[in-house]
């Protein structure tokens, strides 16, 4: 089993900054995708950007780019979502996803084995 926890979310205004941290503990896998997707009110859940445990390129959402980076730290075991220049449009709530045995860096959301609890990021205009 693996676990995710997300921390980071919170309030902030349009044009700031956040960023989301997933702490992966349990049997985590080095060849894993690990993954952020976001669900706003009334919304399908939507891939946001996603990166290797092992390295290499990362993937994002048309939406993102450019705005976020997603990150990893394996000596920590825990994944990082920058996210600068926020809009309103951002607002939702964000979880981690663990893909374990990846083809590649998926961005549908049922290649995703676990997932966390969620964090709600509300960006105010």
């Amino acid at each position: 089993q693996v676990q995710l926890v997300e921390s980071g979310g919170g309030l902030v205004q349009a044009g700031g900054s956040l960023r989301l941290s997933c702490a992966a503990s349990g049997r985590t896998f080095s060849s894993s995708v690990m993954g952020w997707f976001r669900q706003a009110p009334g919304k399908e859940r939507e891939f946001v950007a996603a990166i290797r445990w092992s390295g290499g390129s990362a993937n994002y959402a048309d939406s993102v780019k450019g705005r976020f980076t997603i990150s990893r730290d394996n000596a920590k075991n825990t994944v990082y979502l920058q996210m600068n220049s926020l809009k309103p449009e951002d607002t939702a709530v964000y979880y981690c996803a663990a893909d374990r045995s990846p083809l590649t860096i998926a961005t549908s959301r049922w290649a995703y084995d676990y997932w966390g609890q969620g964090t709600q990021v509300t960006v105010s205009s």
